[in-house]
C-alpha cells in the first residue's frame, strides 16, 4: 500500500513539473515569435522608407532640365511684342529656334523625351511663324498665343530657371482671353502692346 502511494505521489510530481515546463517553453517561444515578428514588421517599413525615398529623389532627377536661354528667349519676345517691335520679335523668335539644340535630354525618361518632342515641335513651328512675319505683328501675337500654352506645360513639366508668373489677358481674341509667362509680377501686355499696357492679372506663380 505505501509503494502504491508513493507511486501516485511520483507521478503526480511529474505531470506538475512537465505541464510547468509546457508552459514556461510555450511562453518562450510565443515571447520569441512576436519578437521575431516585430522584427520582420520593422524591417519591411524601413525598406518600403528606402523605397519611397529612392522614388523622390529619381522622380526628383527625371524632372529637371536647364530651359533657362530657352525661357530667356521666350521673355525677349513677350517684351517686344509688349513695346509693339515686329522686328525685335523676329530675333527673339530665331533665339528660341537656336535654344532648343543646347538642352541636355540624356537624363529624361523615354516618357520624357517623347513629352518633350511634341513640345518643341510645337513651339518651333510657331516660333518659325513668327521669325518669317515681321511687319505683320498681329500675326505675331496669335502665335504668341499658342507658344504660351506650350511653354507652360514645358515649364510645369521639366523645371524653372526662377519663379514665373502666369499672367492673363481676358480682352485678347475676342474676349476669349490668353496667357503669357513672365518673370515679373509687372503687367506688360504683349498681345495689345502699348494700347493696353497694363491689361492683365497674375493668376498662377510657377516654381
Amino acid at each position: 500500500m505505501k509503494t502504491v502511494l508513493l507511486s501516485l505521489l511520483a507521478v503526480g510530481t511529474f505531470a506538475l513539473t512537465s505541464c510547468k515546463e509546457n508552459k514556461e517553453q510555450k511562453s518562450t517561444t510565443e515571447t520569441s515569435m512576436k519578437h521575431d515578428m516585430s522584427t520582420m514588421s520593422d524591417s519591411a517599413a524601413m525598406g518600403n522608407m528606402a523605397t519611397d525615398k529612392e522614388i523622390t529623389v529619381t522622380e526628383a532627377k527625371k524632372s529637371s532640365a536647364d530651359l533657362t536661354e530657352l525661357y530667356s528667349h521666350y521673355t525677349h519676345l513677350t517684351f517686344a511684342l509688349s513695346g509693339d517691335d515686329d522686328k525685335e520679335a523676329v530675333s527673339a523668335a530665331k533665339g528660341i529656334l537656336a535654344s532648343f539644340p543646347k538642352i541636355d535630354k540624356n537624363g529624361f525618361s523615354d516618357e520624357q523625351k517623347k513629352e518633350f518632342a511634341e513640345l518643341e515641335a510645337s513651339i518651333r513651328e510657331h516660333a518659325e511663324h513668327i521669325a518669317d512675319n515681321a511687319g505683320n505683328i498681329d500675326h505675331q501675337r496669335e502665335h504668341l498665343d499658342i507658344m504660351s500654352a506650350d511653354f507652360y506645360d514645358l515649364l510645369k513639366d521639366f523645371g524653372t530657371p526662377k519663379p514665373v508668373y502666369k499672367v492673363f489677358c481676358p480682352m485678347y481674341n475676342d474676349k476669349k482671353g490668353a496667357f503669357w509667362l513672365s518673370d515679373s509680377r509687372e503687367i506688360k501686355n504683349p498681345y495689345y502692346g502699348k494700347k493696353m499696357a497694363s491689361c492683365g492679372e497674375v493668376q498662377e506663380e510657377i516654381k
